[in-house]
């Protein structure tokens, strides 16, 4: 089991990220909230992973806290949620907002994440609420990028809103759903924090 990698972020096109350790590089799938987390390309990262093991592929899944990454495995054990929607639903809220959605029995806030129905919703809130593993509640986000800036021309920054609709999609939601999420968000923001911006919105309805 691979649990944890340390080296250099060499590539990042949401939701996929490329580490190289040693001379290896680790093709990663991470949530939108580690992804707007991590610095510039080139510069050190060390990420807690999980790694799942299929008949045709062995994937591996990175996470900047390590609550996070326990979050999605408890989140994976619940019956109907696979990876990849156990990182829709960390993309579009962090752990502190899942807790509360889930103490709170609000259903309505978690069937805005893609991929999740009222009755996912409700049996995420069953299931979930006596397998939360025994951590404090996690701090306010904070992330270092967000909010980051692309430089550059009109070229570069279409790159950038296109990369994000395209990234809203991997993610479970239809690219009609995605360009409106997206609609206002500043288009000098990076990548990952239009992202992050447009899965904020959705999520505050």
């Amino acid at each position: 089991m691979i649990g944890r990698l340390r080296g250099t972020l060499l590539d990042k096109q949401p939701p996929w990220l490329v580490v190289d350790v040693a001379g290896v590089g680790y093709e990663l799938e991470a949530s939108m909230t580690t992804l707007v987390a991590l610095p510039g390309l080139g510069e050190q990262i060390s990420l807690f992973t999980h790694l799942t093991v299929r008949d045709d592929a062995h994937l591996l899944y990175g996470f900047a806290r390590e609550q996070e990454r326990a979050l999605f495995r408890a989140l994976i054990r619940v019956n109907g949620i696979g990876p990849k929607l156990a990182l829709a639903i960390l993309s579009g809220m962090d752990e502190a907002a899942f807790i509360r959605c889930v103490m709170d029995d609000d259903v309505k806030s978690l069937t805005r994440l893609p991929g999740v129905g009222k009755k996912t919703a409700e049996r995420l809130i069953i299931e979930m609420r006596d397998r939360f593993p025994h951590w404090e509640q996690p701090l306010g986000m904070g992330l270092p990028g967000e909010g980051a800036t692309v430089p550059g021309s009109t070229i570069t920054r279409q790159t950038a809103w296109a990369d994000a609709e395209a990234a809203l999609v991997s993610l479970g939601y239809k690219p009609m759903e995605a360009a409106k999420m997206l609609s206002g968000v500043d288009e000098t923001l990076s990548t990952e924090a239009m992202i992050k911006a447009a899965l904020t919105r959705r999520l505050a309805g």
